[in-house]
């Protein structure tokens, strides 16, 4: 490698790894916890509404979870996705000893809809009360979350928001990659500006916790307007911003944690489903792979070949630059491994993590563009 290249690649390393270190720095003032709700007046009423389909494993336990509820007055509204094992069963026990629940017995998925869409308007058409909350399975709330999560409604003004749960790991690949969905938001993505701007390309949101208005649901489309997606993170908020409605998020890993796979190759396959919808969308495949493999693994491949080379045909000022900018890659992973509970191997695990990341958006896209499907819970995710 000639000295010209090196100088190069050492500049851009540099400064693809500079820019996130930037933009997390300024996010980490803007993406706060949710406030403690106001003293006085009565407990809001609350819907939360949970779509379900094959989750005899969990769903008691959200279930108690939920009800241990603390400052709100709620319902606990499940809908069985055509689950084939015990989930109904579970939860009808549960509604038979506590009247805030109720069993929705899931419709048939329409063509062109993707089920979780599917599942969630019909929760939001069976809701009794105004305010709701939407609530995946694998979401452990503690006590004060969804008095919090109203809270945080109420004072933000939007009309939609969400919240990004502690990510809970069990295996390997959850361990590595995960923790991404914080370096993704707060690396690339001005929470503040994203509050003033309200174009549909500043959207963001976690599919795991979602709250919002009835009256602003329907005004948005709810989701209805989704219908085909299977990323709700991205695509509800942005159908809100759409239809004029200002969305918002907020920091929730001390409201609740989320623990979504159990096994390496559900990582893989889950992290693949919604990523055409992502990232490994055509529009954003390359530009998010140059900035990422350009700040997150060329620093560190560039000071292993100086390493190996003895640095020779380097410039002088290449070295320190180059070490510099492997620091400021594992920078905003470390500062986020103690703000948001992560582990600290797995932070240093970065331009690994990187690359196993990229490697599933192009795995998806290119089973995209072949035509395969992919099935999830036991149903084709492809709407039909």
């Amino acid at each position: 490698m000639t000295p010209a290249w090196i100088a190069a690649l050492t500049l851009v390393g540099f400064t693809l790894a500079a820019l996130p270190v930037a933009v997390t720095l300024a996010n980490l003032r803007a993406f706060r916890p949710a406030p403690w709700p106001p003293a006085g007046g009565g407990p809001p009423r609350v819907s939360v509404l949970v779509p379900a389909r094959n989750e005899e494993g969990a769903i008691g336990r959200l279930c108690r979870d939920v009800l241990a509820s603390e400052g709100v007055d709620l319902e606990l509204v499940i809908l069985d996705d055509s689950s084939d094992d015990r989930t109904a069963e579970i939860v009808a026990g549960i509604v038979a000893v506590d009247p805030r629940v109720r069993l929705v017995p899931g419709k048939p998925l329409p063509a062109g809809w993707c089920g979780k869409q599917h599942a969630c308007w019909q929760l939001a058409r069976a809701a009794g009360h105004d305010t709701l909350v939407f609530l995946d399975v694998d979401v452990e709330p503690r006590p004060d979350a969804v008095a919090r999560t109203v809270a945080f409604l109420d004072a933000s003004k939007a009309a939609l928001v969400s919240g990004f749960p502690r990510q809970a790991t069990a295996c390997f690949l959850d361990w590595l990659l995960l923790p991404l969905i914080h370096f993704i938001l707060l690396g690339f993505l001005p929470v503040a500006r994203s509050r003033q701007d309200a174009s549909p390309g500043m959207a963001a949101g976690c599919g795991q916790l979602f709250a919002t208005r009835r009256a602003d649901y329907e005004r948005a489309g709810g989701h209805e307007a989704i219908r085909a997606s299977l990323h709700d993170g991205v695509k509800l908020p942005r159908a809100y911003r759409r239809a004029g409605l200002r969305t918002d998020i907020f920091d929730a890993t001390d409201l609740a944690s989320c623990r979504m796979y159990a096994r390496n190759a559900e990582v893989w396959r889950g992290l693949s489903k919604n990523a055409t919808e992502g990232i490994g969308a055509p529009a954003t495949i390359v530009p998010f792979t140059l900035l990422l493999a350009g700040g997150q693994i060329l620093p560190f491949v560039l000071v292993a070949w100086g390493l190996a080379t003895g640095w020779r045909g380097w410039p002088g000022w290449a070295l320190p630059v180059a070490i510099a900018a492997a620091i400021l890659a594992l920078l905003p992973r470390l500062v986020e491994a103690v703000r948001f509970r992560q582990s600290l191997l797995s932070a240093v695990a970065q331009p690994l993590a990187v690359a196993v990341f990229l490697a599933i958006q192009w795995t998806a896209i290119v089973r995209k563009a072949l035509g395969m499907q992919t099935s999830w819970r036991g149903r084709p995710l492809a709407p039909q």
